[in-house]
């Protein structure tokens, strides 16, 4: 997954699992927060990445959430079970996997082998 996309995943999955009221997201690989705007709920998700001025949105259908990055023009999956997530994009065409906890996110991307934490 690229790098600019992998803060808001974290993020979308941070907020779909915790709850919380976040507007931004903290990359600590990037040393940088970044803004976020939009609305996620339990069945749709439609928000602003301000760090690369596009939208995601989708909706949950089943138990996976069918995602479109406007700023790859790319669709990405995403799958809440419990306190973790995984999925797919479909740009890279790769897998994710996270774990959510409090407002620490731990993210792996199977693209490139590695870990990567940001809080929402």
């Amino acid at each position: 997954m690229k790098s600019n996309v992998r803060p808001i995943i974290a993020f979308i999955g941070g907020k779909l699992i915790s709850g919380n009221k976040a507007s931004s997201v903290y990359d600590y690989d990037g040393s940088q927060y970044i803004n976020v705007g939009g609305k996620i709920t339990e069945s749709k998700v439609n928000v602003y990445d301000y760090g690369r001025r596009c939208y995601i949105s989708g909706n949950k259908k089943s138990s996976v959430y069918s995602l479109y990055d406007y700023g790859n023009g790319s669709h990405i999956t995403l799958k809440i079970d419990g306190v973790k997530f995984k999925g797919y994009d479909y740009y890279t065409s790769s897998h994710f996997s996270g774990t959510v906890k409090n407002k620490a996110v731990s993210f792996y991307d199977y693209e490139t082998s590695s870990y990567y934490n940001y809080s929402v």
